[in-house]
């Protein structure tokens, strides 16, 4: 599967056409098109994969795996919160003035609701 074929899917996926990952990913004019017949460079695939959430080995073929490896820089205990964790098909993490917002949301939402606390720990 080229690299081509895996960003056109993912974009898919998260509802985004592939001038918009081109456009995201600030690459130039129709570049994510030409890589049907040439890899991108290191550097392009990493600028879409991080549009896409996704990892540049993934994009170039080096693995079959999508998902970015959990580390301290991209897992969602280090108070990184992706646009995916909020089913929102943007790549990137939110900005930490917007994570504030929804922790303070999901908060009070939590002290009206306790029965969900209950819920999850019944489980």
């Amino acid at each position: 599967m080229t690299a081509f074929t895996r960003v056109k899917e993912l974009a898919k996926i998260r509802k985004l056409s592939l001038r918009e990952v081109n456009d995201k990913a600030g690459l130039g004019k129709n570049s994510i098109y030409k890589w049907k017949t040439s890899a991108p460079s290191i550097e392009n695939a990493s600028k879409v994969a991080k549009v896409l959430n996704t990892s540049a080995d993934y994009l170039m073929g080096k693995t079959d795996n999508p998902t970015i490896p959990n580390n301290s820089e991209n897992h969602i205990n280090s108070n990184t919160l992706t646009w995916l964790d909020l089913d929102m098909p943007y790549g990137g993490t939110v900005p930490d003035e917007l994570k504030d917002y929804y922790k303070a949301m999901a908060e009070q939402y939590i002290k009206q609701h306790p029965e969900i606390l209950k819920k999850r720990d019944e489980k």
